[in-house]
């Protein structure tokens, strides 16, 4: 392909270094926010439901990491071939990892992959994977995250060939709220909004916002209840939220799981049994089991409670790309 750094003015070449920093960035994470905009400064993209994932390369076959800097190869072996087929040696791109149920971004279905090890066993699982690609952070040795979002998407365009799983993330300038509609009553996760003149961040920053169409978000696992009639495995699962240090109780799940997962579940939560409960809260669960908070669940919901518990809480899986103790409450 001809050289994609053409398409840069002189000062926005001058701003380029090299990259140093391998197949790996930390990636930018959004924050929420229930204030809706339009801004011709901001672009607007589609939330998806996955998992994200930062994809390397250094001039062999290409990597993926998860947004916690672990290794997901093995879980999608069929995005490395995709990418290895682009003839792209040196590269680090930022995106999202989803699969489909009907026309949604179902990250309960994507649950069948995410904690695989085995390539050919993911491959096995007949659930299709996609490769979402929203951001480039580096292309053939040279550092492009200070270069403005915008300038940076379009090299993104030239520098590689979208095709099935390979996916590039599109996205709308200026009308956020008319698009933010249309997601909603498309059935979407929502929008997240970012600066189109900013360099790439890693870390949590107010550069990019999320606009949620439905209530989900992560919360840890602090101890279940006992199953009920026909029910085996547990009853509910009691989760929190990290305030500071504090592990502040957001209420019990009861629904949203399956035969196999109560049984996989509760042989994990019995490996992690305590004592104590793990909450600053009092929780007023009659004959509950406490673990250690190690496992993150991702929890969708209506609202919260004036009293700060979940309504209607449905468990959709499990995550292993978060630490518990970055697990806060979004939603105030």
């Amino acid at each position: 392909m001809d050289d994609p750094l053409r398409l840069l003015t002189d000062d926005q070449r001058a701003a380029l270094r090299s990259w140093s920093g391998g197949t790996w960035h930390e990636p930018a994470l959004a924050t929420l926010t229930d204030q809706r905009f339009s801004d011709p400064n901001w672009i607007y993209e589609r939330k998806l439901d996955g998992v994200r994932v930062i994809a390397g390369c250094e001039g062999a076959r290409p990597v993926l990491w998860s947004r916690n800097h672990k290794r997901a190869d093995s879980a999608y072996p069929e995005i490395i071939d995709a990418l290895a087929a682009c003839a792209v040696d040196r590269f680090v791109v930022d995106g999202e990892v989803v699969a489909f149920e009907g026309n949604q971004t179902s990250f309960a279905r994507l649950q069948k992959r995410i904690h695989l090890t085995d390539p050919k066993q993911a491959r096995r699982t007949g659930v299709p994977v996609y490769y979402y690609v929203f951001d480039l952070l580096a292309f053939g040795g040279v550092d492009l995250t200070a270069l403005p979002l915008r300038v940076r998407k379009r090299l993104l365009r030239e520098c590689f060939e979208f095709t099935d799983p390979l996916r590039f993330s599109a996205h709308r300038s200026g009308d956020g709220e008319a698009f933010f509609r249309q997601a909603c009553e498309h059935g979407w996760e929502g929008l997240i909004a970012k600066r189109a003149d900013r360099p790439y961040r890693g870390g949590r920053s107010r550069d990019w916002l999320k606009f949620k169409c439905v209530a989900d978000q992560e919360f840890v696992i602090g101890g279940f209840t006992d199953p009920k009639g026909a029910r085996f495995g547990f009853g509910a699962l009691l989760v929190g939220y990290y305030q500071g240090s504090r592990l502040r109780y957001a209420g019990k799940v009861g629904t949203g799981y399956d035969e196999r997962t109560l049984r996989d579940l509760r042989r994990r939560l019995d490996g992690l049994a305590r004592e104590d409960p793990p909450f600053a809260d009092e929780v007023g669960e009659r004959g509950a089991h406490w673990v250690r908070p190690e496992l993150v669940a991702q929890i969708g919901f209506t609202e919260w409670t004036d009293d700060g518990k979940l309504r209607h809480p449905r468990f959709s899986g499990l995550r292993n790309d978060k630490r518990p103790q970055d697990v806060v409450r979004e939603r105030q």
